[in-house]
């Protein structure tokens, strides 16, 4: 699934300044309920790979040593983790703000069922993933019936007042698109999606994230495939936004595999491309230094950033000029 790494470390990309570390980006494993066509990490139900007790307790000390505001879980399906709501309590306890990266469908499956209101309860903001507000699109993106399921978690999460203004319940989707074209505008989409779901479903959120596919994984496999790899990267290229490169998530994030190894992005972890270069790997462990000698390195840049930095720009937080 690293098919797409020789293709495009050959292609250069302006270098990236890192500034400082605001955000610690956890993976907590590959397993996940769903298998979405998109996926850059290429997780499913049966990836068996999950991050250790070991590697968990490193965690909260590393948030306290680095006074690291922001801890972000992504999978798979981060849910999934036996010791996940151990860790959201350590990290909400050390008053650090955490966001959950949630399919919507984890909330249905047998043994969540009291998911929502321990996120709400814990105070957790929600990225939830629905990359269409229209059913058909979805399911054939993600499989069928998940546009159903989806819909059913947003609305049990609305109950508990997650997207409700003022109600400092934070909600937010995560959109993609279907295939090898970049995102529309974040703000058009986004009254869109309000006004869709509302109108159909009675569902209300707080902010759209407007997300372009990286050609690395499943996605980047699926355009080698087809023959439509360097297409993709052209048009990556031709709509490169200079003043997107300030605002680039790399810059004040680091990433952590479920192993514990770090990584200057999600992007780049999938690609196998470790924090800093010579081939000298860096893990958690050496987080926990005052200043670390970890972040003293360039960050690792190669023709996937170019998604980053197309059109709007896309991290994370979705479109950078947002």
């Amino acid at each position: 699934m690293r098919e797409t790494l020789s293709l495009l470390q050959k292609i250069e990309f302006p270098a990236v300044a890192r500034s400082t570390l605001d955000t610690l980006q956890v993976n907590l494993g590959y397993r996940c309920n769903q298998s979405c066509l998109h996926c850059h990490v290429n997780a499913g139900p049966n990836r068996t790979e999950m991050m250790d007790a070991d590697n968990l307790a490193l965690i909260p000390q590393v948030l306290q040593a680095q006074g690291i505001r922001t801890l972000d879980l992504t999978g798979g399906a981060p849910e999934l983790h036996t010791g996940f709501r151990d860790l959201v309590r350590q990290a909400r306890a050390l008053g650090v703000r955490v966001i959950d990266r949630c399919n919507l469908t984890i909330l249905s499956e047998p043994g969540q069922e009291d998911l929502a209101d321990f996120l709400v309860e814990q105070g957790v903001e929600v990225v939830a993933s629905l990359p269409c507000y229209l059913a058909d699109n979805v399911d054939r993106q993600r499989g069928d019936g998940v546009f159903e399921r989806s819909v059913a978690g947003l609305q049990r999460l609305n109950a508990l007042g997650y997207g409700a203004p003022g109600s400092g319940r934070v909600l937010n989707l995560v959109y993609n698109p279907q295939g090898p074209s970049l995102p529309p505008n974040q703000q058009a989409l986004e009254a869109d999606y309000k006004r869709e779901l509302a109108t159909r479903y009675g569902i209300r959120f707080n902010q759209l994230l407007a997300l372009a596919n990286m050609p690395i994984q499943r996605f980047g496999s699926t355009l080698v495939s087809k023959g439509t790899f360097d297409t993709y990267m052209d048009l990556l290229r031709a709509n490169h936004q200079d003043q997107n490169l300030g605002g680039v998530m790399c810059r004040s994030l680091v990433s952590v595999d479920w192993q514990g190894w770090l990584y200057d992005c999600d992007f780049n972890q999938q690609l196998g491309l470790p924090l800093g270069q010579g081939g000298i790997r860096r893990h958690l462990r050496d987080l926990l230094a005052p200043t670390p000698a970890a972040l003293n390195v360039p960050i690792q840049v190669a023709g996937h950033c170019y998604g980053c930095t197309a059109g709007q720009g896309s991290s994370c937080g979705g479109a950078l000029g947002h």
